[in-house]
């Protein structure tokens, strides 16, 4: 077989498949065995969630790898690269080693049909059990009982946060959500949950696994202290754990708490200047990702956030309203076509003064009209471009040096504004 790139790879997995998503475990973990990988590594937490998957997996590899450990993280989707979904240490897989994984898989699966996400999630597990790791950090990509993450089992379990998002595949209340999540836990082994009222289905199933459940408000919290914030939490054999005086983060400091707590059931030394300093430099791009830019001889403060359902609206509009601007909050907006416009829009209709709305580079995108007549219904000032860029442009053209342009919805917003900035004068 003549040598693939990762390009050449990735539009042969687009076809592998009759559709995008398949949800089930069968196929995965039948290929699984036949690449008789082992445990991936020493460490092994698995993290689901409707929200808060992504910066919560970014705190728990940093405090580990703050320890001098050897980490791997698996996370979706990406950006701008498909490198981006597998970190080998910091750094994201070659395409040389992504086109070796991928050739692995497609030599073990034989005639086993899989889609495009369950060959890049074995994909990743092949690369991590060859890099020899001492941990490995999986975010779920849909649900948790049947996607292919899962096909893992995990020494630690994390539930983020329980929203109604995705309901073709994960029904439409919290119970039938939280149901799907817990399938990530595992007999006997720690679960956590991140969310303050977790729906009866996820207490259940860790009761049923005799799992040793820790809930945040009862076992772990953050308390907000001004300019800084508190943590608290349980160790493994019931005592108190507590740090003071954290610095505050961009990224929600919920997950942070979140972090810290399967960090503390792992056993790993624990210093108090290391972890802070490891969650104060935690970053991910368009997750409450602050930019600036230059444009037509002015500085413009862009926000970039991949927020794109009405759990993550609400928080990014309370992160909003704690950090008012000097000027006016000028929004750059786009939305898929399947996800709750009304709920998204709503909680951020008062922080924003002006509104811009553009369709996406997908055929999945919302149609700009649409965004218009639900924002201007809502009383909203807005205008509809052509493209995300175009919206951009005509924000920063009319913003001043106390404005802030916003840019959210979704990932393909906020990746076309990422390749927007990109191609901009260097600041200077």
């Amino acid at each position: 077989m003549t040598q693939r790139s990762l390009g050449e790879w990735l539009a042969y997995l687009e076809q592998l498949h009759p559709s995008a998503i398949d949800m089930g475990l069968e196929r995965s973990q039948n290929v699984l065995a036949r690449l008789a990988l082992g445990k991936l590594a020493p460490r092994v937490v698995t993290v689901t969630g409707t929200n808060g998957k992504g910066s919560t997996c970014a705190f728990v590899a940093a405090m580990l790898r703050a320890q001098g450990l050897k980490v791997g993280v698996y996370s979706s989707p990406h950006l701008l690269r498909y490198n981006e979904r597998v970190l080998i240490d910091g750094q994201e897989a070659s395409d040389e080693r992504l086109c070796e994984a991928f050739a692995a898989v497609e030599a073990a699966r034989g005639d086993i049909s899989l889609t495009y996400f369950e060959m890049g999630t074995l994909a990743a597990f092949w690369l991590f059990y060859q890099s020899k790791l001492d941990a490995v950090v999986l975010e779920v990509g849909l649900g948790g009982r049947l996607d292919t993450v899962n096909v893992v089992d995990a020494d630690l379990a994390l539930v983020t946060s329980i929203g109604v998002d995705h309901v073709d595949y994960l029904g439409d209340t919290r119970e039938l959500v939280a149901f799907e999540k817990a399938g990530i836990f595992r007999a006997g082994k720690p679960a956590l949950c991140g969310d303050l009222d977790p729906p009866q289905p996820l207490l259940d199933k860790a009761h049923e696994l005799a799992a040793p459940l820790f809930l945040r408000g009862r076992d772990f919290d953050l308390e907000s202290a001004g300019d800084s914030w508190h943590w608290r939490g349980t160790t493994a054999e019931g005592g108190l754990v507590a740090l003071r005086d954290l610095p505050l983060l961009d990224l929600p400091m919920e997950n942070a708490t979140l972090a810290l707590q399967a960090y503390l059931l792992m056993g790993l030394p624990w210093d108090a200047g290391q972890l802070r300093q490891a969650l104060l430099d935690t970053r991910i791009t368009g997750r409450l990702d602050r930019r600036e830019v230059r444009w037509q001889g002015k500085r413009v403060e862009l926000l970039l956030d991949v927020g794109h359902n009405p759990h993550a609206a609400a928080y990014l509009a309370q992160r909003l309203a704690a950090r008012p601007v000097k000027g006016r909050r000028l929004a750059v907006f786009g939305l898929l076509a399947d996800k709750d416009l009304p709920g998204v829009v709503e909680p951020l209709q008062a922080l924003v003064d002006d509104w811009a709305v553009a369709p996406l580079d997908t055929p999945r995108s919302r149609p700009a009209a649409e965004l218009a007549d639900a924002l201007t219904n809502l009383g909203a000032a807005v205008k509809s471009y052509a493209s995300v860029d175009a919206a951009l442009e005509g924000q920063c053209a009319q913003a001043t040096a106390d404005d802030q342009v916003l840019l959210f919805g979704s990932f393909f917003c906020v990746a076309q504004a990422l390749e927007w900035l990109a191609r901009q004068a260097p600041e200077g």
